[in-house]
């Protein structure tokens, strides 16, 4: 193979690889926050649970 076609193809791969790897990392920081929100929110329906399933008792007036 011709040096410079080797050449060539080398970079026209590594514009894929970095295009691709640009791509990744778009795509994995846009589904951090829903992450993060599904979280809190299963946190929030958790805390709820647990106050409305647990009343405390009314201490007896003396």
């Amino acid at each position: 193979m011709h040096p410079d076609t080797a050449l060539a193809l080398h970079h026209a791969r590594t514009a894929d690889l970095r295009a691709e790897a640009d791509a990744h990392r778009l795509a994995a920081a846009a589904r951090h926050p829903r992450d993060l929100r599904t979280r809190l929110g299963w946190t929030l329906v958790e805390v709820g649970l647990r106050l409305a399933a647990a009343p405390k008792p009314v201490p007896a007036l003396p």
